[in-house]
């Protein structure tokens, strides 16, 4: 006779030992009363994890600075506002993560004519050194090779001074020339004719045409380097002189890397002011003290779902709470991956979207109950169940994703991160289900 062998079950144990390995890994300490218990973690290296999975804390567990920024579009053309006010955000979000602040959050908000930077930086707890990474205007220059002695209207900078990238690039004694983001008019993305390649389109105003035609004409064959910031974004090599205020950057693009560069560049050519609306740090404290109360909270309402379904459903309700148990492993672990920044309304989404996975498992169950009473073995019920509970899990579940999109995209911070958790939870909980489910059904009753 022909040895049986379980793929499916093969791959959730397989699915499950990875979960469990990966959620093993980050220390951490438990406290009950006065009871303290610390896990020390264990660490994976013999397996080559060589990148941090710990959890990723939002601005309400870490603590940190929030800042809320009003955009002066006074003098920004109507038709360009909203690019300026990405591009804004595009700096903002390239200056904190060069800081070294994990996971920060920066949104834009529009209501009429009132347009607004929200930046959430966990970690930074200094409102002053806040404000002043993120608060100032984008400046955006051009450098170039120069010798040792200035000439002309170009000014020489030590090396000590150079933007980041700038020697490495142009040379120790680069200059900076004389245009600079006030010449850009606009910077585009569009597709070269012959290759289909992506590349990015300079227009240049009046005085920038004659500047950047001056600067070409003696660079040729030589880099020029575009900083944004004090860091270099782009240092393409100049090909022959270019008048007439148009010029074009290719190279390797992907459409996504020359949407970023369009991006950097127009925050340089289209500044805006920026002023402090609201500024507050938030202390890390009342952080971990909620997060404590809702760990606590959301392991005791899975003991409850688990005893629940043991007290209505005996060996049916024991297999739920084993495809419960792989469902959490599993929505943990994607918290892991993704990252996914976790805030107390994000735990509170994962929460109820383990109440929304066992609702898929009464609807199976109960349907496999109305099967067996009408006389069918446990193989035909447990298809029988699964087939006809489909469409009612389908259904409740597209209804649930259509809400959690609603509120990711009309929502803001914590609102949005409600959102996305519930949905991913929605989308593990049909898959733990369907298929963890089951399989371990098929197991249990196989004969």
């Amino acid at each position: 006779m022909r040895k049986y062998i379980n793929l499916p079950l093969i791959f959730v144990l397989l699915l499950t030992v990875f979960c469990v390995l990966l959620n093993v890994t980050e220390p951490y300490t438990i406290n009950v009363g006065s009871v303290h218990y610390k896990y020390p973690g264990i660490n994976l290296k013999a397996l080559h994890l060589n990148r941090n999975f710990a959890f990723r804390r939002g601005l309400d567990l870490e603590g940190g600075t929030s800042v809320t920024l009003k955009a002066d579009m006074n003098g920004v053309p109507a038709s360009q506002r909203e690019n300026a006010l990405d591009s804004a955000k595009a700096v903002i979000e390239r200056r904190v993560n060069f800081f070294g602040v994990s996971e920060p959050v920066v949104q834009t908000s529009k209501a009429n004519q009132d347009y607004r930077i929200i930046v959430e930086i966990p970690g930074v707890t200094d409102v002053n050194q806040a404000v002043a990474l993120v608060g100032k205007t984008a400046k955006l220059t051009f450098w170039e090779e120069g010798p040792q002695e200035a000439s002309g209207s170009a000014k020489i900078a030590s090396g000590s001074a150079l933007p980041l990238g700038v020697a490495q690039l142009v040379g120790p004694t680069a200059r900076q020339t004389e245009l600079t983001g006030s010449d850009l008019k606009q910077a585009a993305v569009s597709f070269n004719s012959n290759s289909g390649k992506p590349q990015v389109e300079l227009t240049f105003t009046g005085a920038g045409a004659k500047k950047f035609g001056d600067i070409t004409k003696r660079n040729v064959g030589k880099i020029l380097a575009i900083v944004l910031d004090n860091i270099v974004v782009e240092a393409p090599r100049v090909n022959e002189p270019i008048f007439g205020g148009n010029a074009v950057i290719t190279g390797a693009f992907t459409t996504e890397q020359a949407k970023t560069l369009q991006i950097q560049l127009n925050a340089g050519a289209l500044p805006i002011s920026l002023s402090v609306l609201e500024q507050h740090a938030i202390g890390a404290s009342l952080g971990q003290a909620s997060l404590q109360k809702s760990l606590l909270a959301g392991a005791l309402g899975f003991v409850v779902i688990v005893l629940f379904m043991i007290f209505l459903y005996g060996r049916l309700g024991i297999v739920a709470s084993l495809a419960l148990t792989v469902y959490t492993l599993l929505v943990l672990t994607l918290f892991r991956l993704i990252p996914v920044t976790l805030t107390l309304a994000g735990i509170a989404g994962f929460i109820l979207s383990i109440g929304i996975a066992v609702d898929a498992n009464i609807l199976i169950f109960e349907r496999m109950k109305e099967e067996i009473r009408k006389g069918r073995s446990w193989s035909a019920a447990i298809d029988m169940g699964f087939s006809r509970a489909w469409p009612s899990i389908r259904d409740s579940n597209v209804a649930s994703l259509i809400t959690s999109s609603i509120l990711y995209y009309f929502g803001t911070g914590i609102i949005r991160g409600f959102a996305f958790t519930l949905a991913l939870g929605v989308l593990v909980s049909m898959f733990s289900a369907i298929f963890v489910t089951r399989t371990l059904l098929k197991v249990f009753y196989r004969k």
